[in-house]
């Protein structure tokens, strides 16, 4: 799987919790596996970037807001900087 180990999350399962990213779940493993693979090769990635690879899934729960969101925040946390838990 894409987390570390069995009783811990990666910093972009992290961020979809956070952020209530997750909808039915149908589309979500691949979404996180086109997220976890753009953010290992593009760790600064752009509000644009990250809605182009969005563009190869379909998703009839969400407006995408909460996974860009979360994405942005993954970035961050993988960039070494302080990520603050979501308000929401």
């Amino acid at each position: 799987g894409l987390a570390p180990s069995r009783d811990k999350l990666n910093a972009l399962q992290r961020a979809f919790n956070r952020n209530h990213a997750l909808q039915c779940g149908f589309c979500t493993a691949g979404i996180l596996m086109s997220l976890t693979d753009f953010l290992s090769r593009q760790p600064d990635p752009s509000v644009e970037d990250v809605r182009d690879v969005l563009s190869g899934h379909i998703c009839r729960c969400t407006g995408y807001d909460g996974i860009i969101k979360a994405v942005m925040e993954a970035a961050a946390e993988l960039r070494g900087q302080s990520v603050q838990a979501s308000a929401s």
